[in-house]
């Protein structure tokens, strides 16, 4: 069988475009995520577009008894998973910590930071057993620098940071390389789910610059995994040429 890669939340942006450039590159693909029919719409193509195999797993990262028995249902051979992308996330509201929303902040954390647990403790001990693998994990600029209004997203990253640091800490004697993504602004549906659907202020968030694409951090992602089994890119803080940090933003 061809090298394997988990792509959760591959049913939109950095996911899907992982998803393609992995298929492009011979992996066969375990897709997981929300949207069934997105999931089965992006099998199809990967299959029919570069002849590897993909199976689909539909699947909420918050709920852990469904992660455990979505995972755990994989046939043996499906199981030596070369590479984990732990890509489902999201942010979940703007506002200061007084006003925010307690259903934001729980969505924002069981995704973000126990969603990653959930999948990496089913996934890590089979590479373990294997001894390799790689995991991405994809944070943010926001697990760098903190900026208004963020609080709890930005905790939720930095979370993953650590996570990612501490991951590495305690795989690398196994053979694990874990490198921890953290792009600036990406044009995806992220700022869409961010404002609840309002399409009015999340188109504004990308007018004026030439934000990051999917496939920019898809590409980084294909560098880190590519390298020689001796060399381990640990960290990529990846941003669009118009930004400096998480509130400076050149725009037109």
């Amino acid at each position: 069988m061809n090298k394997i890669a988990l792509i959760t939340g591959a049913t939109s942006g950095i996911g899907k475009a992982c998803a393609l450039k992995l298929a492009e590159k011979s992996y066969n693909l375990i897709l997981t995520g929300r949207r069934k029919e997105r999931l089965i719409a992006l099998a199809d193509e990967v299959e029919s577009k570069f002849g590897i195999m993909a199976i689909i797993l539909c699947f909420d990262v918050r709920n852990k008894n469904e992660v455990s028995d979505n995972l755990n249902s994989l046939e043996k051979e499906w199981k030596n998973i070369d590479v984990l992308i732990n890509n489902a996330g999201l942010a979940a509201g703007k506002d200061p910590i007084d006003k925010g929303s307690l259903d934001d902040w729980d969505r924002m954390i069981d995704t973000n930071v126990k969603g990653l647990l959930y999948v990496s403790k089913i996934v890590i001990p089979w590479m373990i057993n294997a001894k390799k693998g790689d995991i991405i994990n994809i944070a943010s600029i926001a697990g760098k620098e903190v900026y208004p209004d963020g609080n709890v997203y930005c905790a939720s990253k930095f979370a993953v940071d650590a996570l990612s640091q501490g991951m590495r800490i305690d795989l690398v004697k196994h053979g694990i390389r874990v490198c921890n993504i953290a792009p600036g602004m990406v044009e995806t549906e992220f700022s869409e789910v961010r404002f609840h659907g309002n399409k009015e202020i999340s188109d504004h968030v990308y007018k004026g610059f030439d934000a990051l694409q999917s496939e920019d951090i898809a590409e980084c992602i294909w560098f880190a995994i590519s390298r020689p089994k001796h060399v381990q890119i640990g960290d990529m803080l990846i941003l669009p040429s118009a930004q400096a940090s998480s509130t400076i933003v050149v725009k037109k």
